[in-house]
């Protein structure tokens, strides 16, 4: 399993908001390519990129940051956020953005996740947000009546290289991650599922890896940042 450390971006800082509440925002550090290379010299193969005020926004808000990370960190990174349009998801391709993140568009403009999917192959994953077993949108600010295995399985066949299934309750709670509905979704769908929200310890990492699902890795950020999880630790315990 693969373990993607979190970088989430708000007005050019890497933070970490609760249950996803721009108002509960903490400030981790105010230079996120630096951040990124931390974690690279930790040894991490793959970073996770949020542009948190592009997901209000609905388009890249964030850009400078994350440019920064893809020129200095040569491990590949995945973003998601304000992510919503053709031309947007070419253009991160181009500047070397490993995979494309999309999740509000895959609600409202599914055909879009499938045209995107086919013209770059593996660079193209699903973010799933969900409160109670429902998709949120924008943000999360909006909830959906779209189960989450609904949607997951309307892109079967649409050739996307993951879907990331956050449990909105968990994210950045430090109360460990859903591991019963990542299991659940895990073993619906034949896509890799990646696991997020709430993985804050050595043994929440345990548990994804022996939850009985084939997941492909996590996504852990607070608990990295607070120092519940040591990075190198996490990565042998993913290995194992």
């Amino acid at each position: 399993m693969i373990l993607y450390p979190a970088i989430d971006l708000k007005d050019g800082q890497a933070v970490r908001l609760l249950h996803g509440d721009m108002d509960k925002t903490t400030v981790f550090n105010d230079n996120p390519a630096a951040q990124a290379l931390e974690f690279v010299a930790a040894g991490c193969e793959w970073l996770h990129l949020v542009d948190l005020n592009g997901a209000f926004a609905g388009e890249p808000v964030n850009a400078a940051p994350v440019e920064e990370i893809l020129k200095q960190c040569k491990v590949p990174a995945q973003l998601g956020g304000g992510i919503r349009d053709m031309k947007t998801i070419e253009n991160w391709i181009d500047k070397g953005l490993a995979r494309v993140i999309l999740g509000t568009v895959a609600v409202e403009n599914p055909d879009l996740v499938r045209q995107a999917a086919r013209e770059f192959p593996g660079k193209v994953a699903v973010g799933i947000d969900a409160r109670n077993g429902r998709v949120a949108t924008k943000g999360w600010a909006e909830e959906t009546d779209v189960m989450v295995t609904d949607l997951a399985k309307s892109f079967e066949d649409a050739g996307v290289s993951a879907i990331i299934y956050t449990d909105i309750m968990r994210d950045g709670a430090m109360k460990g991650p859903n591991v019963a509905a990542t299991a659940a979704l895990g073993n619906a769908v034949s896509i890799p599922v990646i696991a997020s929200g709430g993985v804050s310890s050595l043994d929440d990492l345990r548990a994804l890896k022996s939850c009985g699902a084939p997941l492909n890795g996590a996504i852990s950020g607070r608990a990295l940042y607070d120092g519940a999880i040591d990075l190198a630790e996490a990565l042998s315990v993913m290995k194992a």
